[in-house]
Formats: structure tokens, sequence, C-alpha cells
């Protein structure tokens, strides 16, 4: 045969082994099994988004049927926006909102325009000098008393102060003496080792335990 010429099969090529068909149609159902048992484990672990819209909307509800009850100063659509508000920073900050409820009840009566002998005003009774520094904390533009008097940014602003002062003192009971006598009065009974008021914690939690 010439060398130079090319090579043409004339007989039946040889028949390719099934083996390699076969692992190939294995290794695509271990893949499928695979992809079926990962599917059914997260439909199990997942949160149920559907359950969970509805627990967010029954807490919001409650929220706001407080405020219906104990707020005279906010109209409906405030208190509903509001309720909205309270939800989502106690989420944020891992707190539980009746708590926060319990806690604007003892400062202020849910009453937004409250101001008190000493000058703390809004729901969350924040004096003007530690707000304006909590507004710079958050980014909110500070106007005085427009910005204590705004419901959502006097709660927005409460909420974290209160948890700022649990992660400085590590205990609610101190954190809470603190938000009602201020940080640096409870630092120096730290300092001296003497005890630390708890009537305000407790008046919070009589409150919590009723709403």
């Amino acid at each position: 045969m010439d060398l130079n010429e090319p090579f043409i099969r004339t007989d039946h090529p040889p028949h390719k082994p099934r083996l390699k068909r076969k692992v190939f149609s294995l290794a695509r159902l271990f893949m499928k099994v695979i992809l079926l048992v990962v599917i059914s484990s997260l439909s199990i672990h997942l949160p149920d988004i559907t359950e969970r819209t509805q627990n967010r909307e029954q807490t919001i509800g409650e929220i706001k049927g407080v405020l219906e009850k104990h707020s005279k100063d906010m109209d409906e659509g405030t208190k509903r926006e509001l309720a909205e508000a309270i939800y989502e920073e106690s989420l944020y900050y891992n707190h539980d909102p009746k708590f926060i409820l319990a806690l604007i009840s003892i400062e202020s009566s849910f009453q937004n325009m409250s101001v008190s002998e000493r000058g703390a005003k809004g729901l969350m009774q924040l004096m003007p000098y530690v707000a304006e520094s909590l507004a710079q904390e958050l980014g909110i533009e500070w106007k005085g008393d427009p910005t204590l008097f705004n419901p959502f940014l006097n709660v927005r602003m409460g909420i974290h102060y209160l948890s700022r002062l649990v992660l400085d003192f590590n205990d609610i009971r101190v954190a809470m003496a603190a938000y009602n006598y201020g940080p640096t009065y409870v630092r120096g009974l730290i300092e001296r080792k003497e005890s630390i008021p708890a009537n305000y914690y407790h008046r919070v939690i009589t409150v919590y335990q009723t709403l």
C-alpha cells in the first residue's frame, strides 16, 4: 500500500464498550439523588417565609394596639408606622418589642410631646445633648426639638442608646439604671463598689408583664 494514500477503513468500526455508558448513567442518577436530598433538606430547614410574614404582621398589630390604647397625641397613620418602626428597630438590636413598649410607657406614658422636669424629651425621654450625639452616630440630621419630637427618630435613637448601654455594661439591669440615671453616675457607683439601683428596671419589668 502506498504510504502517501489516506487510510480509509473498509470494515465495520469496533463497537465501543458499554461500560462507559453505564458509568455515565449511574453518575447522572447519583447526582439526581443528591440534588433531591439537598432540596428536601432545604425545604425542611429553611424558615417558612409566609409564617414569618404572618408573625411580623401579628406583632406589629399588637404593638399598634398598645399605641392606640395609650397614646393620645398621634394619629392612626402615625401609630401604624411607629408600630412598624418599633418592631424593625427591636428586631435589629435583638430586643423584645414589648420590652421597648414597657420602657416607653415608663418614660413618657406614650406621649410623644412629653418633656420631663430635667428636660428629657419625646417618647423615650432623651436629653438633648445625648440625642445630638446619638443622631451623629446614626447619621440623622440634628434639628433640635423637631428631631426629638419626631417619634420615629426618637425611638430609633432611644433603642440604639439602650443597646449601646447594654454592650457597655454587659448587664441589662445595670444598663437600665444607666438609661435612667445616666451612665456617668452608674460608672461612679461601680468604681466606688456601691449598689446599683434596681427600682427602675423592676418598674419596666412590671409594665412589661402587663402588656
